[in-house]
């Protein structure tokens, strides 16, 4: 019965311990979709992810920030116009998708794709209509 063990316990991890994506990895992933995710089952925001590692990202229902990401000790770190200390996440790639664990936030963020599409991201603005 000794013999079986590993394999009872392969089939019992939890979905969380897969590998961390690499940057490659990453990038043919994501480049050309907009991904939205969501934390706890809420929508937390989107983000478009362009040719050469350039994104566009948005809360839910806020203005969008033009950014950049690259690797950095295994983890994607992003950062935006309007706040160049960089947000670094350790992305895993899920049977539903992508899930991204935040570094450096106590509460350990944790982000779930909940739909991707190949559109562009649509921005809220404070000139939109005018």
């Amino acid at each position: 019965m000794r013999r079986f063990w590993p394999v009872a316990f392969m089939l019992v991890l939890p979905a969380h311990a897969g590998e961390p994506m690499s940057a490659a990895e990453f990038d043919a992933y994501s480049v050309g979709k907009t991904l939205s995710y969501a934390v706890g089952g809420e929508i937390y925001g989107a983000e478009q992810y362009l040719p050469h590692r350039r994104v566009i990202w948005a809360f839910r229902g806020q203005e969008c920030a033009e950014g950049s990401w690259y690797e950095a000790g295994g983890q994607i770190c992003f950062v935006y116009e309007h706040d160049s200390t960089p947000q670094c996440w350790t992305f895993f790639r899920e049977e539903d998708g992508l899930r991204a664990q935040f570094q450096g936030d106590p509460d350990a963020t944790e982000l779930s794709e909940v739909a991707q599409s190949r559109n562009p991201l649509v921005c809220a603005g404070p000139d939109v209509g005018v």
